[in-house]
């Protein structure tokens, strides 16, 4: 089965821990793709409580040489009608939304206009939006909200929460290999078998172009579960805590350079460069 195209700006999902200073490759391709040294690059640090985690973000994009970059701490729901704020975000090339909680991000931005703001013009004026750890995770229109770390899916090991929907083509976890989260993203799939799973290393990014083509950038790898040819799941009838059966499902492990399509389902490896 093939879903019709949803983004048409990029989204570009990050495992956490990106680097910041020394190569920020993947900070440094966003900023390219919001327009480089014209982009105006909106800041969301929602998710996290550290009070300088927005005006961090601010210095860096700015020594990477964007034309703005601008935190909007929103932190009570109220503030997500605040139309000064509304208007950076009308106004901008990009958005970052930063890690920390994704459920603070849920609940504090879902359903309010900045929600609707994110939606539409990722979907309409090409805006790039790019998150990292609880940013990466809000993206899809499946968020994991927590879960149990391990290898096996169990019948409770996660639990789900609606995201911002920038993509209906996958469920996304983050922080992947680092906190052992192949189970809790195999049981996230098994509730629904039509998504792929994205399992984001840290410093590893999903560049998702507006033709669903995922392109890896990073110093880790994305793990893609596929559950198309899957024949049998045990979720309807395991037990609470029970480990839960799931029979013919495909993984890629892909790293820098390699690609996956989410309309045609298809991986393919990063080109390689002859050697002189």
């Amino acid at each position: 089965m093939t879903l019709t195209n949803y983004n048409f700006g990029y989204i570009i999902p990050i495992g956490g821990a990106e680097e910041k200073l020394r190569d920020a490759a993947i900070l440094r391709r966003f900023a390219a793709l919001s327009g480089g040294g014209d982009a105006r690059i909106a800041i969301i640090p929602t998710a996290s409580r550290l009070e300088d985690t927005g005006t961090k973000y601010e210095e860096i994009f700015r020594g990477i040489g964007v034309a703005e970059a601008t935190s909007l701490p929103f932190s009570e729901r109220s503030d997500g009608h605040r139309e000064d704020w509304l208007e950076v975000l009308r106004k901008a090339t990009g958005v970052y939304i930063t890690g920390g909680n994704q459920l603070r991000l849920s609940t504090i931005l879902g359903g309010t206009p900045v929600a609707d703001i994110l939606r539409e013009r990722n979907q309409k004026e090409a805006l790039v939006v790019a998150g990292t750890s609880a940013g990466a995770s809000i993206m899809a229109e499946h968020m994991i909200a927590y879960g149990d770390e391990g290898p096996t899916p169990r019948a409770d090991a996660v639990t789900l929460a609606p995201g911002l929907g920038l993509t209906r083509h996958a469920i996304i976890d983050q922080h992947f290999r680092q906190r052992n989260r192949l189970g809790r993203l195999l049981t996230a799939i098994s509730y629904n078998p039509r998504l792929i799973g994205i399992g984001l290393d840290e410093d590893t990014a999903a560049f998702i172009n507006p033709e669903s083509q995922l392109e890896v950038v990073g110093s880790g790898a994305i793990t893609i579960v596929d559950p198309s040819d899957m024949t049998f799941s045990s979720m309807d009838s395991a037990n609470r805590h029970a480990p839960v059966s799931l029979i013919n499902v495909r993984i890629h492990v892909l790293v820098e350079g390699c690609t996956f399509d989410l309309i045609s389902r298809e991986a393919r490896p990063a080109q390689l460069v002859e050697q002189s």
